[in-house]
C-alpha cells in the first residue's frame, strides 16, 4: 500500500531532520548492505554439501579437493552473512565487557 501524499511529506521531513542532526550516523546508515534472504541458507547448503563430498570421495584426491574447497568458501560466505545480520561469537562480547 503506497503512502499518501501527507505520509511522504511527514516521512521527507523526518528523513531530512534526521540527516541535519547526525549527518555522521545518515552516513553510516546509507553504507549498511543488506544481506541477501538466502545468503545464510545457501551457505549453509555449500558446507553441508561440501563436507559431503570430501568426505564420499576421500579417495578421490580432486574431488575431494573441490568438496573441500566448496566446504571453505561456504563457511566463509556463512561467517560473513551471519555477521552482516549481527551474529557474534563469544570472543567478541568478552572483548566488549573489558574495562578502558
Amino acid at each position: 500500500m503506497p503512502l499518501d501524499d501527507k505520509e511522504q511529506r511527514i516521512l521527507a521531513e523526518i528523513e531530512r531532520q534526521f540527516y541535519e542532526e547526525d549527518p555522521e550516523l545518515a552516513r553510516a546508515v546509507k553504507k549498511i548492505e543488506k544481506p541477501a534472504r538466502f545468503g545464510v541458507r545457501l551457505s549453509l547448503l555449500g558446507v553441508v554439501i561440501g563436507l559431503a563430498v570430501v568426505i564420499a570421495y576421500v579417495s578421490y584426491t580432486v574431488v575431494a579437493v573441490a568438496g573441500f574447497i566448496l566446504l571453505v568458501a561456504s563457511a566463509t560466505s556463512l561467517l560473513n552473512g551471519l555477521r552482516l545480520r549481527g551474529w557474534r561469537s563469544e570472543d567478541n562480547h568478552a572483548e566488549d565487557s573489558l574495562p578502558e
